[in-house]
């Protein structure tokens, strides 16, 4: 008697040799995460300092280019988090790292969205925006100052998820172990800028290197969740 065996249709054909493209993604969220932080800050002096020249020089473009881009960003980390959440955690049910990884990528995307949004506001309201005259200096100020690191501070939650892929690298042997001693430099830079310096928005500076370097490693390096 022959039995006839079923595939399940509706799963993912995965290769063996095959690299994993998904991680990409991340990597892509991080680059970009870059260039709307950094890149596209918008700001011409140091002095924040409320003055009547203080939006002079301010570019609205800027400001609305960083919100696009950085709402492109809020987008990759979500894809990012859902591939996660597709395709480790059921491979590592046991793991509450691997489960924490997700979550802080989410949770950078929804503080994101607000620090990226204000710029997009300051953008259009100030002058030259599409919507000048809507608020005097002191309204505008208040979104100046919600900029200053409002797209810096919200990259936390990507700094949580590197110090969960430490664990799963060091600890579980999941992740490549050279994945998990690279995530120490963001977790220890953005710990020591935040107690000893209490710059809050510290987490803007490594979380976007940290999904670069780890959405190459988790692609090109041998893991052994992306096998």
């Amino acid at each position: 008697m022959t039995q006839t065996q079923t595939r399940d249709l509706t799963a993912p054909a995965e290769s063996t040799t095959a690299r994993p493209k998904w991680p990409l993604v991340g990597a892509a969220a991080g680059l970009l995460g870059y260039v709307a932080t950094l890149a596209l800050d918008g700001r011409t002096t140091s002095d924040a300092r409320l003055s009547d020249t203080l939006f002079d020089d301010l570019s609205p473009m800027v400001y609305r280019a960083s919100m696009v881009v950085g709402y492109v960003v809020v987008a990759l980390l979500l894809v990012f988090a859902a591939n996660w959440r597709r395709r480790i955690e059921p491979r590592v049910p046991g793991s509450t790292a691997a489960h924490l990884v997700p979550l802080g990528l989410v949770a950078s995307a929804a503080g994101l969205t607000y620090g990226y949004g204000w710029k997009g506001a300051l953008g259009n309201y100030m002058p030259g925006g599409m919507e000048e005259k809507m608020f005097d200096s002191n309204g505008l100020y208040v979104y100046y100052v919600l900029s200053d690191f409002g797209t810096f501070i919200g990259w936390l939650g990507v700094i949580v998820a590197a110090g969960a892929v430490i664990w799963m690298s060091l600890r579980e042997r999941t992740v490549a172990r050279w994945i998990g001693i690279f995530s120490i430099l963001p977790v220890l830079g953005a710990t020591a800028g935040v107690v000893a310096g209490g710059v809050a928005g510290i987490p803007g500076m490594f979380g976007p290197l940290w999904l670069i370097v780890t959405g190459l490693g988790l692609t090109f390096g041998r893991n052994t969740i992306t096998r």
